[in-house]
């Protein structure tokens, strides 16, 4: 990962955050690579179905959620890969579930948008914008008659944040004090159209007094505070105190989708957005701190070589016979305390 952002140097971390800071760095690095390939994988037609890649905002959920519990959980968006890696899925059944194959996590039936795990704690990715905030609103309400102090964040982005269900699921949570940090992952387009185009505010923050809820907008070019401020986010639910809002800004790379001419965009707005990396920045702040590069190389490889294993794997797994359509479509089983 070489330094882009070199116009001023970062900081150098504390020194009681080094460690935390490579373990950030190799969470981010694990996104990166990991969306990287299934670009490639796309582009080859290794993949079914459309992929929404997130490349450029790993900051987002590696921040946010390294402040979470492992019994905590999550509601991602159809860009979800990264928030689904940073609650801790694994490489080879992720790529097994965007191939299509039975290994996968949904056994190749969900794709890149509906990857869910319950035992990871997380509840979904969802291909409908703002489908997944009311989930999240009500798997925080279970936890909390369950007499659990296990926290919901819920990610979405500007594009949905004018659905109906959004609103709906802030204003019980608000009314609940239900223990959600709704986190707005503002990338600067909604599909095809800018920001300033379909949001009449210049900040979705803004939105959080109408509901009485704590909102704060974070630049999140640095993990550190994007961690930071979800922190307190989610301190504020687990004490009982309701949810909160909190708005990331960050930068989409690519596409809507894989594969799209991005004929709405300048070339030159591009190439100024691929020069703001959380990745680098981060690199760049561990070498103020005296963290060689090679370690951070060292980092990377291992990386690579478990991300190549777990393709090798993913690709040897079982594609679904026809019968397996019926199957998985109701259930009869199961109990309230699941």
């Amino acid at each position: 990962m070489s330094g882009k952002t070199k116009a001023v140097a970062p900081e150098a971390l504390p020194p009681d955050a080094v460690e935390r800071g490579k373990e950030l760095h190799r969470a981010m690095v694990r996104i990166r690579r990991f969306e990287e390939r299934v670009g490639e994988l796309f582009a080859a037609g290794e993949l079914p179905g459309f992929v929404h890649l997130s490349i450029g905002q790993e900051s987002v959920p590696v921040g946010v959620i390294d402040e979470l519990r492992e019994t905590d959980y999550i509601t991602a968006t159809h860009r979800g890969h990264g928030h689904i890696l940073a609650k801790g899925a694994s490489f080879a059944p992720m790529l097994a579930e965007l191939m299509g194959r039975t290994s996968g996590y949904c056994k190749g039936k969900g794709g890149s948008m509906h990857i869910f795990d319950i035992t990871l704690g997380i509840l979904g990715a969802n291909g409908i914008l703002g489908a997944s905030q009311p989930i999240a609103v009500g798997a925080a309400f279970s936890a909390r008659l369950r007499g659990r102090d296990d926290v919901v964040a819920t990610f979405f982005g500007e594009g949905a944040s004018a659905q109906g269900a959004i609103h709906e699921a802030m204003n019980l949570a608000a009314v609940w004090k239900a223990p959600v940090v709704f986190v707005a992952e503002i990338n600067g387009f909604a599909e095809l159209t800018p920001y300033e185009v379909h949001v009449p505010i210049a900040s979705l923050a803004d939105r959080g007094a109408a509901y009485g809820i704590p909102a704060v907008t974070v630049d999140a070019l640095d993990v550190f505070a994007v961690a930071e401020a979800a922190r307190e986010c989610v301190a504020r639910a687990r004490a009982g105190e309701g949810p909160s809002l909190l708005e990331l800004r960050t930068l989409r790379w690519r596409g809507h989708y894989e594969g799209d001419p991005q004929r709405y965009r300048d070339p030159e707005e591009l190439e100024r957005r691929a020069a703001v990396d959380p990745i680098d920045h981060l690199v760049l702040r561990l070498r103020e701190s005296g963290v060689s590069e090679d370690e951070l190389t060292a980092a990377v490889d291992a990386v690579d070589a478990e991300l190549e294993a777990a393709l090798e794997e993913a690709r040897s797994g079982p594609l679904p016979e026809g019968a397996a359509a019926l199957e998985d479509v109701y259930t009869t089983t199961g109990s309230a305390s699941a």
